[in-house]
């Protein structure tokens, strides 16, 4: 690893990248953050003179003057921006769902070829996820639950953004747990949704070893640091993954690790495993879902 910090730009300056991307760039010791995109130049500089960054809303020079770029906005103005930076060969540190719909994820995937790109799965980072993931492995599955719920559609949770009101659960917080038990149960070949998006969503999914999962998600439910829970069932037992008081108890150790992978991708020039062709897969998934809960 390189003893000079990564100087990465990032693209967005709403509620997210003020809460996670900006101080988890700025911590280093593996990157800094150099520069802050926004649309709107004031939120760009209220959370860039936080960390001693510059800040700009021209996408071309943040492009200009950064070793890599992070993106922390709605997946529309991810797909128009990111090529901006695939252009210049600069490494992306990309959000999930990587598109509104399977078209536009695999037109950037195209547009993104030869790139090094890291997909923030950011529960993939957690220990506590990896732990699971790790007693996982090998076990020996028919079953599974996962349960993901949250409040961002409720009040005047700064997450209820334009884009998820529109959306709900399925693009938000589905590719968390889609990624999530494919990664612990294999690979999903059938999948079943009934419900609302913007509701109570249940998907019930067929994996390729046989194991069938019932996943249950919705962004308007009353809970403070809202709920994330996976639990595979077999023969053997139950592997589940370890309670969790508070969401941001986990964030601390998943900055780092994000941090860290990510300078190794930057470093290396080679895409992390999980990337912007994950991020397609899910959103496959997502599209079949998608077409039955219109259908």
């Amino acid at each position: 690893m390189s003893s000079t910090p990564i100087v990465v730009g990032l693209v967005g300056a709403g509620p997210w990248a003020s809460m996670f991307h900006a101080p988890m760039l700025a911590a280093g010791p593996e990157t800094r953050l150099g520069m802050v995109y926004g649309r709107r130049l004031e939120a760009a500089e209220a959370l860039a003179s936080q960390y001693g960054a510059t800040a700009t809303d021209d996408i071309h020079r943040l492009v200009g003057a950064c070793d890599a770029v992070a993106f922390a906005v709605p997946p529309d103005v991810q797909a128009r921006l990111a090529p901006v930076a695939a252009r210049a060969g600069l490494p992306l540190l990309l959000e999930k769902p990587v598109g509104l719909d399977l078209a536009s994820a695999q037109r950037l995937a195209h547009e993104l070829e030869g790139v090094p790109t890291m997909l923030m799965l950011r529960g993939r980072f957690s220990p506590r996820i990896r732990d699971f993931l790790a007693r996982a492995a090998g076990f020996e599955a028919t079953g599974l639950n996962a349960v993901s719920v949250n409040s961002a559609l409720l009040g005047t949770n700064p997450f209820g953004t334009p884009w998820r009101r529109q959306h709900g659960a399925l693009l938000d917080i589905g590719p968390h747990v889609l990624d999530l038990v494919e990664a612990a149960a294999g690979p999903i070949v059938d999948l079943a949704a009934t419900g609302s998006s913007l509701g109570w969503l249940a998907l019930t999914t067929q994996h390729e070893n046989g194991a069938v999962g019932q996943l249950s998600l919705s962004l308007s439910i009353g809970v403070a640091d809202g709920v994330f829970e996976c639990a595979l069932f077999g023969p053997e037992g139950v592997v589940a993954m370890a309670p969790v008081t508070r969401t941001d108890d986990e964030w601390p150790e998943a900055m780092a690790n994000i941090r860290a992978e990510f300078a190794q991708v930057v470093l290396s020039g080679v895409s992390h495993t999980l990337d912007v062709h994950r991020g397609v897969r899910l959103q496959e998934l997502i599209e079949t879902a998608a077409d039955q809960l219109e259908s």
